[in-house]
């Protein structure tokens, strides 16, 4: 890859661990395949502009610096890269100036009155523009602001949903982590607001899989592809209510039924939460 692709898969990579989806959810939410994503995403080819524009609107991205990065790459994919400035040329020689001219006393009179009414109608211009600044300063913020959604879901409404589209992976707490014996990671993800919780593991390896549940449904997750493994995989959420038990297992690729199962576990209980130290059962 030239260093143009590179960054812009960095940004890619970046924008679709920010999103949690995995392949498959990327292509369900796209026109563009689970195997085209996976192409994209390991650089092995340059994704559409479309593709980059979708990716920047599910991770809430504004889509300019992606683009740009596109820009960049895809005229180094293409061969269009601007050409190599040429060398300066040699300077004309400088012209010489015209000899001075005489001006009438009249004349002199005249070119006076004009600068006057030059510098008068300037004055006027430059202070209406400051009695205006201030209104444009205070109606800036009112056209600019935007408005942050809420969550779309709240307890039993947000069970088996995505928490990033529901919007409740807008700073949930952590209420523990746990690294494997295999060196993944994994976190137990809780969202007061939308009063469900999730887990997410990182640092995997193809086939690890990752289950959640509060007393209810227990959702689950797993590593598809080489691309999972190199980004946050979450599960989708579950209700959680106060008081309740949260709780994560994992289990690596290679383990049997039970065999190499690592749980872990948090009481939530309003804006606090205990953890458990971990378990392998």
């Amino acid at each position: 890859m030239t260093p143009a692709h590179t960054r812009l898969v960095t940004a890619l990579r970046e924008l679709r661990t920010r999103t949690g989806l995995s392949l498959a959810a990327l292509a369900e939410r796209t026109a563009y395949s689970k195997s085209s994503w996976e192409r994209y995403l390991n650089g092995k080819t340059l994704p559409p502009r479309q593709a980059v524009r979708d990716l920047c609107r599910l991770a809430r991205e504004p889509e300019g610096r992606v683009l740009a990065l596109w820009e960049i790459a895809e005229s180094a994919w293409s061969g269009r890269a601007a050409p190599p400035a040429p060398a300066p040329a040699e300077p004309d020689p400088q012209p010489q100036p015209p000899p001075p001219t005489t001006t009438q006393p009249g004349a002199r009179g005249r070119l006076l009155t004009v600068l006057v009414a030059v510098c008068a109608v300037t004055v006027v211009g430059v202070a209406s523009a400051l009695l205006l600044l201030p209104d444009r300063e205070r109606a800036a913020p009112r056209a600019s602001a935007a408005t942050v959604p809420g969550p779309r879901c709240h307890g039993t409404t947000c069970e088996g949903q995505d928490p990033m589209h529901m919007f409740c992976g807008g700073g949930p707490d952590t209420l523990s982590t746990h690294r494997t014996a295999t060196g993944a990671q994994l976190e137990l993800r809780y969202s007061e607001q939308c009063g469900a919780g999730w887990a997410r593991m990182w640092g995997t390896r193809v086939g690890d899989r990752l289950e959640v549940t509060a007393g209810g449904p227990t959702r689950r997750a797993e590593i598809a592809d080489a691309v999972d493994a190199e980004s946050y995989v979450y599960t989708v959420m579950t209700e959680v209510r106060p008081g309740a038990v949260l709780r994560a297992c994992f289990r690596p690729a290679a383990a049997d039924a039970d065999g190499g199962r690592e749980c872990v576990e948090a009481r939530v209980g309003g804006a606090t939460a205990t953890a458990r130290p971990p378990s392998r059962r």
